[in-house]
């Protein structure tokens, strides 16, 4: 079947996820995607191109890796699926949980499965919910989250997620939900401002939020490590230890979120490590299998299992659940990844190639009269472009500078992604790029600045 033929069966039957659809429905998709390998693409016209997004955040040991391919093989000749309900159990789920309890960050419990980042922390929300109701505390629902988090797409998470496009005519977020200010300097930070006393006035924003809304109201409090989407806003070193004293002191439980930086993106294998974040709950996804299947998992503190467990038998049985709970397959495919992780000490390679492209980043782009700061640490960075830089002014969002940028980096071979809710590109390669690639990466970006820079001074 010809190129041609896929975009328009493309175009006329599918509706696409974050995509103009109007747009799409008129013009079809830019490249159909048909191999990867590593960290290479090829569309269906042969074309390569450079993946410095490993998909959307997740392929984290490159495409195509054969010994995932070997394990799908034998999991699905041997068990293609069973459920979990009712208490029933498959071996490789099991050792998973078992493995993940073992690596956590912190002493957790239990580990549910889903399927996603959004159904996951739509599971984390109806456990705080269920478990402040065993505890006789029906007011205490609100959860809290931050301007530009992102936390998924269902009808709760899309709330929690501070990015307006996810809200707009959607009718969210829904009423339980509040928002704090983000770690992000260039925007949140007054003029001088040190570390110190930017951290101090997003504390205190957050501690009158909860006396305002009532600290017997409010339930939880759910954060990035590293805002990914939003921008990636990497917080101060002191920010997540005064935001725990603030959550212990008017006991509002914490839920980590690290969908997009768990299994390794900053260099350790969790993000709350890197941060000294201590939750009561943690949301995995994405990194789990590598993209390779869908998969998430919550992991359950014993403080909230406990709960849940000896107070939750007047309901009969735990009402939560998917048909894909705890698949064998993504089980499976979870279970090579971290093996895979481990013996290719992909871990250490993040931290080496993480130096690399943070300094390569900051060599091209540091001193750009485009850009208006560089961000990231490990394998995760972005730059953000302003039309002025003191006082940081943003440019017109009619002339779409970011997309722009990222729509000539795809022509010159290379897949960036433009950010919500700021001109910014952001770089999240598969933990197996190397330095050659990573400076092919940039290299690519900085001449599509460059040419863009160049369009806007016409």
């Amino acid at each position: 079947m010809s190129p041609e033929l896929i975009a328009d069966i493309d175009r006329k039957f599918m509706f696409h996820p974050f995509t103009a659809l109007k747009t799409h429905e008129e013009s079809g998709p830019p490249r159909v995607i048909v191999k990867g390998r590593g960290t290479t693409l090829t569309d269906a016209e042969g074309r390569t191109y450079l993946d410095a997004m490993a998909g959307l955040w997740c392929v984290n040991i490159g495409y195509s890796d054969p010994r995932m391919a070997e394990a799908l093989r034998k999991q699905a000749e041997t068990l293609s699926y069973y459920h979990a309900f009712g208490s029933m159990s498959t071996d490789i789920p099991a050792r998973l949980a078992q493995r993940l309890i073992a690596m956590a960050p912190v002493p957790m419990s239990k580990v549910f499965f889903g399927n996603s980042g959004s159904d996951a922390n739509d599971t984390q929300i109806k456990i705080v919910w269920y478990y402040n109701n065993i505890l006789g505390r029906p007011e205490k629902k609100k959860i809290v989250s931050r301007m530009r988090g992102y936390h998924g797409v269902t009808i709760m998470t899309g709330g929690l997620t501070g990015l307006r496009n996810l809200h707009d005519d959607f009718d969210l977020p829904l009423p339980m939900v509040r928002h704090t200010r983000p770690p992000y300097r260039i925007w949140e930070a007054k003029q001088g401002m040190t570390d110190a006393e930017f951290v101090a006035s997003l504390v205190s924003d957050l501690e009158n939020l909860i006396l305002d809304e009532g600290p017997e109201t409010v339930a939880a409090f759910i954060a990035e490590p590293v805002q990914a989407a939003g921008g990636v806003i990497v917080p101060p070193e002191m920010y997540f230890a005064e935001v725990q004293k603030i959550l212990k002191k008017y006991d509002v439980l914490l839920i980590a979120d690290e969908v997009v930086t768990g299994f390794g993106r900053l260099g350790q294998m969790f993000g709350s490590s890197v941060f000294g974040i201590e939750p009561d709950l943690i949301t995995v996804a994405k990194g789990i299998t590598s993209a390779y299947v869908p998969l998430s998992a919550c992991l359950v503190s014993e403080k909230i299992w406990r709960v849940l467990a000896d107070g939750g038998g007047r309901n009969g049985v735990f009402g939560h659940g998917y048909t894909y709970s705890a698949h064998p397959l993504a089980a499976a495919a979870a279970m090579t990844n971290l093996d895979i992780l481990e013996e290719d000490h992909l871990l250490n390679q993040v931290n080496v190639r993480g130096e690399f492209m943070q300094r390569r980043l900051r060599e091209e782009f540091g001193d750009h009269p485009l850009v208006g700061e560089v961000r990231g640490m490990g394998l995760i960075g972005a730059v953000e472009f302003l039309a002025e830089k003191n006082p940081a002014k943003a440019f017109s969002p009619d002339l779409k500078v970011a997309s722009r940028i990222t729509r000539r980096c795809l022509d010159l071979g290379m897949i960036t992604r433009a950010l919500p809710a700021a001109d910014t590109i952001a770089f999240s390669p598969p933990f197996v790029v190397t330095e050659d690639e990573i400076d092919s990466m940039i290299m690519i970006a900085r001449r599509a600045v460059d040419e863009i820079a160049a369009e806007l001074n016409t």
